[in-house]
């Protein structure tokens, strides 16, 4: 089972930009075989589905892209392969994006299953969560 590390969270002022990373922390986990989202809980919040993207290219999947209304055209989630990790790129930063972010791994075809309801898909491995804060 792929193990997860989340990095890249920090306190920030409304307006920044935060880049948080998804690695797999066992190797021989190659994360372009699954589908990746990432997800966020706010203190006395239910979490919520951000971001997710599907395995790439040579895999079930076609690395297509999926992301909350509250975050799109403000967030890009992205892969890098050389490294085997998983990007969530934040942009213009709003103190409602504030709480503890989760990537998340999933088999693609639960998540084309789930289909626009994606947050929905068999995500069986989870890293550890990484805050973001996000104050004036």
């Amino acid at each position: 089972q792929v193990q997860l590390v989340e990095s890249g969270g920090g306190l920030v002022q409304p307006g920044d930009s935060l880049t948080l990373s998804c690695a797999a922390l066992n190797s021989g986990s190659n994360l372009a075989y699954y589908a990746i989202g990432w997800f966020r809980q706010a203190p006395g919040k239910e979490r919520e589905g951000v971001s997710c993207i599907m395995s790439g290219e040579g895999t079930t999947g076609d690395g297509r892209t999926y992301y909350a209304d509250s975050v799109k055209g403000r967030f890009t989630i992205s892969r890098d392969d050389a490294r085997n990790t998983i990007h969530l790129q934040m942009n213009d930063l709003k103190p409602g994006d504030t709480g503890v972010y989760y990537c998340a791994a999933a088999h693609p075809n639960s998540v084309l299953w789930a289909g626009d309801n994606w947050w929905q898909a068999d995500f069986g491995s989870w890293g550890q969560g990484t805050q973001v804060t996000v104050s004036s």
